[in-house]
């Protein structure tokens, strides 16, 4: 048996996605004190940033 692939229209480019979770968690770091927890949170806006530079690169023509 095969398994049912959940299939999403997405309403949002993942550039704005991307940009739109970046801005939540440095929200919710920002809010947080320094230590651990505000340290994964920053990591998290780190690799979205990351990940919204190369779809932009990506994006450009060659």
């Amino acid at each position: 048996m095969g398994l049912k692939r959940r299939r999403i229209k997405h309403t949002t480019s993942l550039e704005d996605r991307l940009a739109q979770f970046a801005e939540h968690m440095r929200k919710r770091a920002d809010d947080k004190p320094i230590g651990a927890e505000k340290n994964e949170l920053l990591k998290k806006v780190r690799n979205a940033e990351q990940a919204l530079d190369i779809e932009r690169q990506l994006r450009q023509p060659h």
